[in-house]
């Protein structure tokens, strides 16, 4: 088997939710997109990069939004999902509201 495809992304989504007390984007449609879009990067890169954000191919360039991204907390906080929605907060959640765009976090100086 594969190296990369020995992970399973939706598991490891599931308990990245747990340990961080988030919780995983409830519709299913737009969940299983995501973790589609894990998926094909893990298999592309060998990596879980945001599968939301542009890539520079490269896991030491693009360590800041391999999943959950750096800045996936501070977003959680503010709006009450990450920049791709897969992660949410319990209130954002219990409140049925439905992800925003939110501002871009990673400097400009990141991007490829």
């Amino acid at each position: 088997m594969n190296k990369k495809r020995e992970l399973d992304v939706n598991a490891f989504v599931q308990r990245t939710a747990k340990v961080y007390g988030w919780e995983v984007q409830p519709d299913k449609t737009f969940l299983d997109e995501l973790v589609e879009g894990l998926e094909k990067n893990l298999e592309r890169l060998g990596y879980l990069q945001c599968p939301c954000r542009l890539s520079w191919d490269d896991r030491t360039k693009d360590r800041d939004i391999i999943c959950p991204c750096t800045y996936a907390a501070a977003d959680i906080d503010e709006y009450g999902h990450c920049f791709c929605a897969l992660f949410c907060s319990s209130e954002f959640i219990k409140k049925g509201l439905e992800p925003t765009s939110i501002p871009e976090r990673r400097p400009e100086h990141l991007y490829p």
